[in-house]
């Protein structure tokens, strides 16, 4: 804690009229949301707290009674033309609706302070009944404490705006039937409730005549406060100090010798039980504190920290200090409070109590649903925040996907490799190029192996998926380096009476076995792309869902569906490897002819080239020529089981190309996109304002009704909302 006390302020107070907003907003429970300026006068109980509250505001408390100790008691000066006293009772927050109206309902207006004193001993038992407090008078009461706040206001002309509150002394030990321990932990919640919030002023009263450093609620208060900035002491009871060590140790604090609190101590004398002074202005009491302070040692200390007008003074200024600084925060925080409490209204969506608010609520979210998913299949990743996150960028994990599917049917696709023709010299070495890459390693191999770890984490998240896709591990695709035998083999097996041909039957089931791997490497790709579907599906509904109930709810209803869907898909994709496989080979595509073409034109060159000479009379230098005659033995010295099996493999190796080229696109154009993606039975389309159009009332009221927690959160923030719009209206 600081070591200088501070000096009070200049005395200029800040505008009634802010310091009347802020009561306001007591009035209305604002504080419940945001924390607002008070002073709040805190202690033990029997520290003097009630009659402190009595000397600085001139409210006459009745002798002998505890009964304001029970609640809190809020005391507003107020200047106004007329002179009223007005008592109300602001109901706790946790009040019913019909507690709150009841207690509401009380108010009484009284004219001047003797008619206070004259009528308060029967307010407070009226009170009681209203708060339900049990007293003797009162047996039918509930409870022992309430947190309701009784308010009373004193109005008139020469009134100095100031709203202190007094809680209910602290206590350790209950009384048989009076206190519980529930009471007292009730009562020390009540006191930490006022000063944990940072805009609170605790005035610690604390007796003069016991040791300060015994007093519990001293612990209290610095606990919440440990810099002691919001923290002012008030000693009681120096009447009461006879040893003079004592008194010693009274001026210590209040010089700020010893535990020194930033705002300093103030010594008072409060109306004792002894006094019978009922003079509306106090004169009596005030002139026997000011002649106790004339004695020593307290007519050493300084005068601006003894006597209650003195303390009046700095509670005022420090009740103008505070509300000036927290006024402007106070509507920020209130404008940021409203927006998030808008927020979360929003995101539970319109009230859906009944069969068309309940389809209007779950078409909207479906309508958002496919606004995203479009989005997602159109890669306009800047519309939504969901896409931050890169594994529901969809068509990107889609088109990566079929890159590698379409990369390793090319590489790996085929069971046997084809033979390479090397032709040095061909002018078309960019063709060359291309057919040897054919089987090349594939570089993105090891990224590929990663994505399958995580594939299979994805596999074991969505059990549901099991009997669709087929992803354990990605099967290791080797190619058989030798089709030489393999395709002598398959003629030898299959001849029949041909005439320097061979049968079809030999290509057709050449062209089965050299596609054997086609239908367990399109399942694999084609399962990971189901899965991403399956997980973008889910992540987008559980992110536009109010809450997890509803997600739920809309995932257990579509779920069947989904999965119908998904197997529609797979189900394509196998379909397109039968017919690929079994049906007779056959194309009417130009690339079959030209890759034919030029495999046999490549056979030539290749016999050609032990022939071949240089010719540099007729030539440019560098010029291969082959004279004629050689030409027309080049290839007549081979077998017809040799001529055959080169045909056989040229053949299949330009149909095989043209097959798998055009298979990969119909995987993607007919499996993927139109089954899986964007056809009108795609699992992506199933969520929609159609698909809820078609719900009955039991399936509608399942998957949008209301839950009871729900309809709180909405009837909470609803009020939240509303106090928030008060309270910047006020604010204004």
């Amino acid at each position: 804690m600081g070591s200088e006390i501070k000096p009070p302020a200049s005395g200029i107070l800040t505008s009634p009229d802010r310091l009347h907003k802020i009561d306001q907003l007591r009035e209305k429970n604002i504080d419940v949301i945001l924390p607002l300026p008070t002073l709040v006068a805190v202690g033990d109980q029997s520290s003097g707290k009630s009659s402190l509250l009595e000397s600085v505001t001139g409210i006459p408390f009745p002798r002998g009674q505890e009964l304001c100790t029970r609640y809190a008691t809020q005391i507003t000066h107020r200047r106004d033309p007329k002179v009223q006293m007005i008592i109300t009772i602001i109901p706790a927050p946790q009040s019913t609706e019909a507690e709150k109206a009841t207690l509401r309902s009380y108010r009484k207006e009284l004219s001047s302070t003797s008619e206070l004193r004259d009528q308060f001993a029967k307010i407070l038992d009226e009170v009681n009944v209203y708060m339900k407090i049990k007293t003797d008078k009162n047996p039918e009461g509930e409870r022992t404490f309430s947190r309701d706040i009784l308010k009373i206001e004193k109005c008139g002309p020469t009134e100095d705006y100031l709203t202190v509150i007094d809680v209910p002394g602290i206590f350790r030990l209950t009384s048989k039937g009076q206190t519980t321990e529930s009471d007292r932990s009730l009562v020390r919640d009540m006191v930490t409730g006022f000063i944990k919030d940072k805009r609170t002023i605790s005035l610690a009263v604390l007796p003069a005549n016991v040791d300060v450093m015994t007093q519990e609620i001293l612990a209290l208060a610095e606990k919440y406060d440990p810099d002691g900035e919001r923290t002012l002491g008030v000693l009681t009871k120096p009447d009461l100090v006879i040893e003079r060590s004592a008194k010693e140790a009274v001026c210590n604090l209040v010089a700020g010798r010893k535990k020194a609190l930033n705002l300093g101590y103030y010594l008072v004398k409060n109306r004792g039980g002894d006094d019978d002074d009922d003079s509306e202005d106090d004169s009596g009491l005030r002139r026997k504190e000011r002649d106790l302070f004339q004695q020593s040692p307290w007519c050493n200390l300084p005068q601006e920290r003894v006597g209650v007008a003195a303390l009046r003074e700095r509670l005022q200024d420090l009740l103008g200090e505070i509300t000036d600084k927290a006024y402007p925060e106070l509507r920020s925080e209130a404008r940021k409070k409203l927006a998030e409490a808008r927020d979360q209204q929003d995101a539970l969506g319109p009230p859906r109590q009944t069969e068309r608010e309940q389809q209007q609520y779950l078409a909207q979210i479906a309508a958002k649903f496919q606004r995203i998913v479009r989005a997602a299949i159109e890669a306009n990743y800047s519309t939504h925040s969901v896409f931050d996150k890169h594994s529901v960028r969809l068509i990107t994990h889609v088109v990566s996907v079929m890159d590698r599917f379409n990369n390793r049917m090319r590489q790996k696709g085929h069971t046997y490799s084809f033979l390479k023709v090397k032709t040095e010299d061909s002018d078309d070495e960019s063709a060359n190029k291309a057919d040897e890459s054919e089987e090349d390693d594939d570089p993105d191999y090891d990224a590929e192996q990663n994505d399958a770890d995580e594939l299979e984490v994805f596999r074991r998240t969505f059990p549901e998926l099991e009997s669709i896709i087929n992803i354990v591990n990605e099967p290791e695709f080797t190619v058989k380096q030798d089709n030489s035998d393999w395709i002598r083999n398959m003629y030898l097996e299959s001849r029949s009476i041909e005439l320097g041909t061979f049968s079809p039957i030999v290509l057709a089931s050449a062209f089965r076995d050299q596609t054997t791997k086609w239908s367990l490497m399109t399942e694999y790709y084609i399962s990971d792309i189901i899965l991403r579907i399956h997980m973008f599906i889910l992540s987008i509904l559980k992110t536009i869902c109010a809450d997890g109930k509803l997600y739920e709810a809309i995932k257990s209803i579509i779920m069947d569906d989904l999965l119908a869907r998904y197997a529609n898909g797979m189900d394509f994709a196998k379909f397109l490897v039968q017919v690929e496989r079994e049906k007779k080979p056959y194309t009417v595509n130009h690339y079959f002819s030209s890759n034919l073409q030029k495999a046999r034109g490549d056979r030539i060159s290749e016999a050609l080239k032990g022939k071949r000479i240089h010719d540099n009379r007729c030539h440019p230098q560098g010029t291969y020529v082959v004279k004629f005659d050689q030409v027309k033995t080049a290839i007549t010295n081979k077998s017809n089981q040799e001529h055959a099996q080169e045909d056989i493999h040229d053949i299949l190796k330009s149909y095989y190309k043209v097959s798998r080229k055009r298979f990969v696109d119909n995987v993607w154009l007919y499996a993927v996109d139109h089954h899986l993606l964007s056809g009108p039975n795609s699992p992506l389309t199933l969520f929609s304002e159609q698909w809820v159009l078609g719900l009955d009332e039991d399936s509608l009221n399942a998957i949008a009704g209301e839950s009871r927690s729900t309809r709180d959160k909405r009837k909470e923030l609803t009020k939240k909302i509303a106090d928030l719009e008060e309270a910047l209206r006020i604010l204004k």
